[in-house]
């Protein structure tokens, strides 16, 4: 990062305050706790830990890289077409969808920045290609970002008390240092995914009732 302005643009990008709607998605964790799937704390790091080593969040950060060095709206556009057809349900497709429309829309207009609507790691990758940021910390922080959100959900889910949600969230943070900076230099025909349970679980949630999650 080039300058704490820098990381302090990326902070706020990536609060839960900035307006994405982040708190209404689980990305199919509402469905693996109805399931049985997910029942503790430790379980919860498990889930999650797959998902940044071997599932979604591993995709996002070669996305938002990929974006990142995206040289024209063309190959952008190409991008964004196949992340989407990468995307195995519905919900986890909408899930990023609106979180990227709205990401594009907001940062937009405050930075005047030319950020065409995509999805959320697309978006972020080429806004942060835009204001000179170098992208693995943007990836490192994506994923925090992503794992904080989901962690916030399972408090809602399940009986997880806040000291042990932190203690999910901090022993996953080298985790998203490493996957961020291991998709550096990643190319798309790389992309792939065996967290096939959480993929399962985003399928299941279309037809969950009753539930407090969009995905």
């Amino acid at each position: 990062m080039r300058s704490d302005a820098h990381l302090l643009t990326l902070a706020q990008w990536l609060s839960p305050a900035y307006p994405l709607g982040a708190f209404a998605y689980s990305h199919g964790l509402e469905s693996a706790v109805e399931a049985g799937w997910i029942a503790d704390a430790e379980g919860l790091r498990l889930w999650l830990g797959d998902l940044l080593t071997q599932g979604s969040g591993r995709a996002d950060a070669i996305w938002l890289h990929l974006a990142h060095a995206s040289p024209d709206d063309a190959d952008l556009w190409a991008l964004d077409d196949l992340a989407r057809a990468f995307s195995p349900a519905l919900e986890r497709l909408r899930e990023g969808e609106r979180q990227g429309a709205a990401f594009a829309r907001t940062t937009a207009e405050i930075w005047d920045l030319d950020l065409p609507t995509l999805l959320l790691p697309l978006a972020l990758g080429r806004a942060a290609r835009l204001l000179g940021m170098e992208p693995v910390p943007v990836a490192a922080l994506y994923l925090h970002s992503f794992a904080g959100n989901l962690v916030a959900s399972a408090q809602r889910l399940m009986p997880l008390g806040q000291t042990a949600a932190q203690a999910v969230l901090a022993d996953l943070t080298p985790l998203c240092t490493k996957v961020a900076a291991e998709a550096e230099g990643v190319p798309a025909t790389d992309i792939a995914s065996s967290a096939f349970l959480s993929d399962v679980a985003a399928m299941k949630h279309e037809t969950l009732e009753p539930r407090i999650f969009q995905s």
